[in-house]
């Protein structure tokens, strides 16, 4: 039964990555907007660190945290990592490609690495893409393989417990006139 339960769950979270790639194409080539109380620069290092009331839009994407760190690499590669905010959390929420849709998610901690495509949510985290919606510890989603990994414990681990579950809600998807979804 565990067994069973872990493959739907593992399947469940696969359908709703698929969601969560289609974010709108067209906000990759949208200005950037930072606001915040505080920026620190380290053009040396290539380290940019903003802190208090931190809001970055592009596009239909809008992060809000207390902090954000973002680093870019030889290759012009940004990483980011967003900390804190509203009640602890930092959020993200973005528009869905051809959809009047969003995919919004939160965590104490949210990192993203745009050469790898991976974006990580720590601790108390969840992630929605319309109605459906998973929760756990951790999740992480590759958006180069299109692939979600949801845990119950900190950092990708599994931790036994009954209360500390992983938890995936998915709607039936409506379907049109000819009976197709």
């Amino acid at each position: 039964m565990k067994t069973a339960l872990r493959q739907f769950t593992f399947l469940s979270a696969l359908a709703l990555a698929t969601s969560f790639a289609q974010a709108e194409k067209a906000d990759r080539s949208k200005p950037v907007n930072i606001e915040a109380d505080r920026v620190t620069v380290d053009d040396k290092n290539k380290i940019h660190i903003f802190e208090g009331h931190v809001v970055l839009t592009q596009g239909t994407l809008t992060i809000r945290s207390d902090k954000l760190v973002v680093s870019q690499d030889a290759e012009g590669y940004q990483r980011g990592v967003a900390t804190g905010g509203s009640d602890g959390l930092a959020r993200f929420r973005q528009k869905r490609e051809g959809k009047n849709e969003w995919v919004e998610g939160e965590g104490e901690r949210i990192e993203h690495d745009a050469r790898s495509e991976l974006s990580q949510f720590f601790q108390r985290a969840k992630v929605r893409s319309g109605a459906d919606e998973v929760r756990g510890q951790y999740v992480q989603f590759n958006g180069l393989t299109e692939t979600y990994l949801v845990t119950n414990g900190p950092n990708a681990t599994t931790v036994p417990s009954q209360q500390g579950r992983v938890q995936v809600t998915i709607q039936p998807k409506k379907k049109d006139s000819t009976g197709t979804p």
